[in-house]
């Protein structure tokens, strides 16, 4: 009988002697074989690394995309699927935790950090607010609608009472493209000045409107247009 370890054993252990002498030495196929090593212990995960940055592009791709487009890449299953997830939420939580700090009024690279990282590499549209306090601190970050791959059903009424109902002073909206060009649409241009009024007669600001593409990002105030 064979009792030789198998192959990549030995390169799991070479692997993560290198990541603990210097992680920037190493190609993104390799810091995911290493988030991969707890989900698959007894296979060569490096084949599937690789897939997974050639079909998704890039890191961010990777753990921005759906479960049902995970599930179609051969050797994803449950397990890796989870293993995937609790990086990309652990993340965001780490950021959260860093808005719920300070405040957003002027600090518009947290959120966007924060935003690109949840919604920078989605395939479809998503809109999220964040409601700030009369300091500017988080109150609550919710997802209220997903969408189409370019489009997203917003009712800006609904926005405002539920900004009422967490006593917001103000309000930031956030919304993705997945076309990764951040230029306003008309239907952006609209709903943000109805938000904009509707919340002004209940004595709530909007802050700004961002929209995040995969690359690059708008602002409504930085423009001057709120």
């Amino acid at each position: 009988m064979d009792t030789k370890d198998p192959h990549y054993l030995g390169h799991r252990m070479r692997l993560r002697e290198r990541f603990l002498k210097g992680p920037e030495s190493l190609a993104d196929y390799e810091i995911l074989e290493l988030i991969l090593f707890g989900a698959s212990a007894r296979k060569d995960v490096k084949p599937l690394a690789k897939t997974l940055l050639k079909e998704f592009k890039s890191l961010a791709g990777v753990f921005s995309a759906s479960p049902e487009k995970l599930k179609k890449i051969p050797d994803v299953g449950d397990t890796t699927l989870s293993t995937l997830y609790v990086i990309k939420e652990s993340l965001a939580r780490v950021l959260r935790e860093d808005l719920q700090k300070s405040s957003l009024i002027d600090n518009t690279h947290k959120v966007i950090n924060y935003c690109k990282t949840l919604m920078a590499h989605l395939d479809v549209e998503h809109f999220r607010l964040l409601f700030l306090d009369t300091k500017g601190g988080l109150i609550a970050d919710e997802l209220q609608q997903k969408g189409t791959v370019d489009h997203a059903i917003l009712y800006p009424r609904e926005i405002v009472k539920r900004a009422l109902e967490l006593g917001a002073a103000s309000l930031i909206m956030v919304h993705n493209h997945p076309s990764g060009y951040t230029t306003p649409s008309q239907g952006d241009k609209d709903i943000t000045q109805r938000v904009k009024s509707i919340a002004h007669d209940m004595g709530i600001r909007l802050l700004d409107h961002f929209i995040i593409g995969k690359y690059e990002w708008f602002s409504f105030r930085g423009q001057g247009w709120l």
